[in-house]
């Protein structure tokens, strides 16, 4: 089955949610899930919000779509504009909001290898 999904409408949608929410944030999965390999969420965030550190399950992603972001792993940091792509590195990490910002996080899980038949 094939879909497609306006990046730039649904950013713009998330982020008048987050800016309705206590919490300042708001996400979406544009595409897989928590049974699938691949995981898309757009992440719309309120200037000054974050993501607490956390690890990732898995290699991934954030493309900057909107705003300005701060992906913060240990004593490194890494600033993304609209339109950069970081790769988000294996160690816990941490994403903050400079300004009103909408980011696409892509997930590749790494998934259990198959037990070895005798």
């Amino acid at each position: 089955m094939m879909r497609k999904t306006s990046l730039t409408a649904l950013a713009r949608h998330e982020l008048e949610h987050a800016s309705e929410l206590a919490s300042g944030r708001s996400a979406t999965t544009v595409f897989g899930g928590h049974d699938r390999t691949l995981r898309q969420t757009v992440i719309a965030m309120r200037a000054g919000q974050s993501l607490a550190e956390h690890e990732s399950p898995g290699e991934a992603t954030v493309h900057v779509l909107t705003g300005r972001v701060i992906l913060h792993a240990g004593e490194r940091k890494w600033s993304g504009w609209v339109g950069d792509l970081i790769i988000v590195p294996d160690a816990p990490h941490s994403l903050e909001a400079v300004e009103d910002s909408v980011v696409l996080l892509t997930v590749a899980k790494v998934m259990p290898q198959a037990h070895a038949q005798s």
